[in-house]
């Protein structure tokens, strides 16, 4: 459902949404941060992630009564391999998140944010064979031009934002190809990350390293990974097929732009060459957003014209 279909109180609650799933992933730092200052290490804050996003997860299926369509997935073993490969490639952004933003990289994790939907797009024309118009070609090469310059500046080439960018494109293409809800597709990849999980967590305990347990504010922070993980998803899902894909594109930003304010506070360097860096990728993403609202007013157009047709041949 788009925009211009939707009632206007649900739209409004949408939008509402939208920006709150992205405003709530802007503030996930802050929280693992505070998880590591009580002295859970990016492992343990991983592996208890994954737990207890795994119960959060089965929760809003059993809310959205889903449970059978859950069992029905289970026993499609393509299905649950396909879900397999995108749980690989969520383990590996989460765990490179976590640990870049208790390390001082946090505009590292802002800069990979940024440059996603550029990347995805790139992909989307090299994979899929999806044609790039000459804004999308721009957008890409400014994006290349920063993520060069920011090389430049940091001495390497920035491998947790450019690892980050991977991971999370490589996950949405996999779920793109997966028929499975998002709360369903979010309990089956917690479940086979909790796996492993589970034994880390218990061998950290065993051996007196587990933190869960230790006191209330470490175990209330390591117990609300889980909502911090699967609220935000439902928000995004209600969201994104509420309102149109234009909104979305412009919403995305708002993620890292919080990040980046954050790492800039928290005195990560920021030199006059990673400055350039961040305009050109800036630029990059203004041509994005705007090519995705040229593309939105011509879609709708086109669809209002359409329906124009339809009243006329019934006519």
């Amino acid at each position: 459902m788009t925009t211009s279909s939707a009632p206007g109180g649900e739209h409004r609650l949408a939008l509402a949404a939208g920006i709150s799933c992205y405003v709530f992933w802007g503030l996930v730092p802050l929280m693992f941060q505070a998880m590591a200052r009580l002295g859970a290490d990016p492992w343990e804050i991983m592996a208890q992630r994954t737990m207890w996003g795994a119960v959060a997860a089965l929760g809003f299926v059993l809310l959205a009564r889903q449970g059978r369509e859950a069992l029905a997935i289970l026993r499609q073993p393509k299905t649950v391999a396909w879900l397999a490969l995108s749980a690989a490639f969520v383990a590996g952004n989460w765990s490179v998140f976590i640990w870049a933003v208790n390390s001082g990289r946090v505009l590292e994790t802002s800069l990979g944010y940024y440059i996603l939907p550029l990347m995805n797009m790139a992909a989307g024309a090299l994979l899929f064979g999806e044609r790039l118009d000459p804004l999308g070609k721009a957008a890409i090469a400014l994006a290349a031009v920063g993520v060069a310059l920011q090389t430049a500046a940091l001495g390497h080439l920035p491998l947790i934002s450019l690892v980050l960018a991977v991971t999370f494109g490589g996950y949405g293409v996999v779920r793109k190809r997966v028929a499975a809800e998002a709360q369903i597709g979010l309990l089956v990849e917690c479940a086979l990350l909790a796996i492993p999980g589970a034994a880390y967590v218990f061998w950290l305990q065993s051996t007196g390293h587990g933190h869960f347990g230790q006191n209330l504010p470490v175990t209330a922070w390591l117990i609300a990974s889980g909502p911090l993980t699967a609220v935000p998803l439902v928000l995004f899902t209600y969201s994104t097929r509420r309102i149109a894909l234009s909104a979305v594109a412009f919403m995305q930003f708002i993620t890292p732009t919080m990040t980046f304010f954050l790492g800039v506070s928290q005195g990560e360097p920021f030199s006059l060459l990673r400055g350039i860096s961040f305009g050109l990728i800036w630029a990059g993403v203004a041509v994005f957003g705007y090519a995705a609202w040229r593309s939105s007013r011509s879609a709708m157009k086109a669809a209002i014209e359409s329906a124009a047709e339809e009243s006329q041949r019934a006519a």
